[in-house]
């Protein structure tokens, strides 16, 4: 028996037979001539019900198929989404003849946007396409050197941060895809077949295929993995060439490094790997039917994007931050192509999604373009208790209603654009401030109705102030939220840490800083404080804390400590009797106990009161649970939490 020599306990890799029907012949990769294509572009020029593609997309769909003959046998298939039907059709693909999204959704929380003036123009995202007229295809307007340097971004993200084993094996799970065009291409193709669900899987199969000597000028042991726009670059002819050649290649690299030595079965090993890499299965989208005929096909992108995003959740599920992040984009669509968002509807879009410059859109609906009024707007526009927002949003997030912990995740995603690049390492604890606890959001903001005024200026703040302090509900919540936002984006509030008791020497809130924000505005100093903070933090300045009936500065202060106290405000107030350090360890925890058990009668008898009301109005309504979710959660938890440190009964 003759012993391989070999350099690990793994057989040799085999190029493995990738053809459908007679299997007797031998197989080797072959690139049909351009002439047994004929046949399956005629099938798809015959438009069969459902099909709509351009006669570009028709060219690349058969010059990308391995079996192009299979193509005209082939039947559409329909898919569900939430606005229509997608029709596809599936077949194993040239893996270099498709492109990885121009932008990867599951990325879209790591991106930065126009709407911070602090992103460079090279790292912002793109315009969100659109649809062509009559066609399926997704329409990118941007420069064409932009697109390119976006796909190549995000192509090099998912090589890096999602690897994927390929080579040994063939890949097995469908990419999926859609005809895109560009509206800008320069001297490039117009045209291209770009993936939008399936971006790791390509990039772990490209990054084995070498890039040309010519283009980079490197030695092949030197030469960079290919990049998207190279491939993009080409015509739809040189593209299906370089497949090609680089097939004959792996070839020849198999045949010229025969017998059992370690070199040898290394090169013969790395040419099948990326033969075994070089076709895909893939679904494209080749259709679209909206339930609105008269929507025609201006929901297109929507539709897509909405496949993608139910697809996700098997095998690498989208993070929540970005699923937060394109469940809002999606939401704030499907509003604006329904006329839900007013009559400045576009420019409130623009501010919404915040991927153009929002000065202009800003000073359409009367704000300054400041980064704390804009998260405000959203957070104003996502409260709203309007009948049509709760439903189209309660169905991206598919839930049964659109409750406070819904929105604040949409609000919080779309609010940090403004700070992509402003606050660049430090958005991770940012991020987890404004979701933990139950969010940033408070019911109050959805109970009552209330509006973003142009408050740019520290007059400005001391009239909202002092309409706050009078009793007037929106002002006080508009105060509230400016200041959320100014303290959790210059980092004085953020998540409750685990020595927030020892710097205060007492209990603290450890709620969300929704939560946290509610409870100091009821407290008779915390608006000033609040108020102050705002024209201190726009200033640049750190905010002051209120002792001895007056604000005062505390420059030794650091951002967990002034979070620490104003935690402490919210659950004591800013002036509690004996101060945080006036007892003895045992005796804060007896009085404690005396708070909670005399709050908890208190709101017994409220709750003994409104049963009494509904009974002398003869209320029979059950409440909505958007009403009392809050109180429903909380009282749950408390009940956890007493049971976990009282003896059993």
């Amino acid at each position: 028996m003759t012993t391989i020599e070999t350099t690990d306990d793994l057989p040799d890799i085999q190029v493995i037979d990738i053809r459908s029907g007679d299997r007797s012949t031998p197989f080797e990769h072959r690139v049909v001539p351009v002439s047994q294509t004929t046949k399956a572009i005629k099938a798809l020029e015959k438009g069969q019900p459902g099909v709509q593609l351009t006669a570009d997309a028709i060219l690349r769909i058969a010059y990308s198929a391995v079996e192009p003959d299979l193509l005209a046998d082939l039947r559409p298939e329909l898919r569900r989404v939430e606005t229509g039907w997608l029709t596809v059709i599936n077949y194993r693909a040239y893996t270099p003849m498709l492109s990885p999204a121009v932008e990867n959704d599951r990325l879209l929380d790591q991106f930065h946007y126009a709407a911070d003036p602090n992103a460079v123009a090279q790292q912002r995202v793109l315009s969100m396409p659109a649809a062509h007229e009559t066609k399926a295809a997704l329409v990118y307007t941007d420069p064409m050197d932009a697109l390119l340097e976006a796909v190549d971004r995000a192509a090099h993200k998912v090589r890096m941060q999602n690897k994927q084993e390929v080579g040994r094996r063939i890949v097995e799970r469908p990419l999926m895809a859609v005809p895109v065009a560009f509206l800008d291409p320069g001297r490039r193709p117009a045209e291209d077949l770009g993936i939008v669900d399936g971006n790791s899987r390509w990039g772990s199969c490209t990054v084995l295929v070498p890039v040309p000597t010519g283009v980079t000028g490197a030695k092949d042991e030197e030469r960079p993995p290919l990049l998207p726009s190279y491939l993009m670059s080409l015509p739809l002819a040189d593209r299906r060439s370089f497949v090609r050649e680089v097939i004959k290649k792996a070839y020849r690299d198999i045949k010229a490094a025969p017998g059992t030595s370690k070199a040898a079965r290394a090169k013969r090993d790395k040419a099948a790997r990326l033969l075994n890499a070089m076709t895909v299965p893939v679904e494209v989208v080749i259709g679209y039917t909206d339930d609105d005929p008269d929507m025609g096909m201006q929901r297109f992108p929507t539709a897509v994007r909405s496949l993608l995003m139910r697809m996700n959740i098997g095998v690498k599920e989208f993070a929540p931050a970005s699923k937060n992040s394109v469940t809002a984009e999606e939401t704030v669509t499907a509003l604006f192509d329904e006329s839900q968002l007013g009559d400045n509807a576009q420019a409130v879009k623009d501010v919404l999604l915040g991927r153009v410059d929002i000065t202009d859109p800003m000073k359409t609906i009367g704000l300054t373009a400041l980064r704390d009024l804009r998260f405000a707007f959203i957070a104003q526009q996502l409260t709203r208790r309007e009948p049509r927002l709760n439903a189209v949003a309660a169905a991206k997030l598919d839930k049964r209603g659109f409750y406070v912990s819904g929105r604040s995740g949409l609000v919080v995603e779309l609010g940090l654009r403004a700070y992509s690049a402003f606050l660049e390492e430090g958005i991770k604890p940012v991020r987890t401030a404004l979701e933990a606890g139950g969010g940033c959001l408070w019911q109050d903001l959805v109970t009552h109705e209330w509006t973003v005024e142009n408050i740019d200026n520290d007059q400005a703040v001391d009239d909202l102030l002092q309409r706050a302090e009078n009793g007037d509900i929106p002002a006080k919540l508009l105060l509230g939220v400016l200041a959320m936002v100014a303290l959790v984006t210059s980092g004085n509030l953020l998540a409750a840490g685990g020595s927030a008791e020892q710097i205060v020497g007492h209990r603290v809130m450890r709620s969300g800083i929704g939560a946290v924000i509610k409870e100091v505005l009821e407290k008779a100093e915390g608006p000033q404080v609040l108020a102050d903070a705002i024209k201190r933090i726009r200033g640049n300045e750190r905010p002051r804390w209120w002792a001895d009936g007056r604000l005062v500065e505390h420059d030794d202060w650091k951002g967990s400590e002034f979070n620490a106290h104003l935690r402490f405000a919210a659950l004591h107030g800013f002036n509690p009797e004996d101060g945080p350090h006036g007892l003895s360890g045992t005796a804060r925890e007896g009085r404690a106990l005396t708070d909670f058990q005399t709050s908890l009668t208190m709101a017994s008898n409220h709750l003994d009161h409104l049963i009494e009301l509904r009974k002398e109005n003869g209320t029979t309504d059950h409440l909505s649970w958007e009403t009392v979710e809050a109180s429903d959660k909380q009282l749950r938890r408390m009940s956890r939490t007493l049971d976990r440190i009282s003896e059993e009964e």
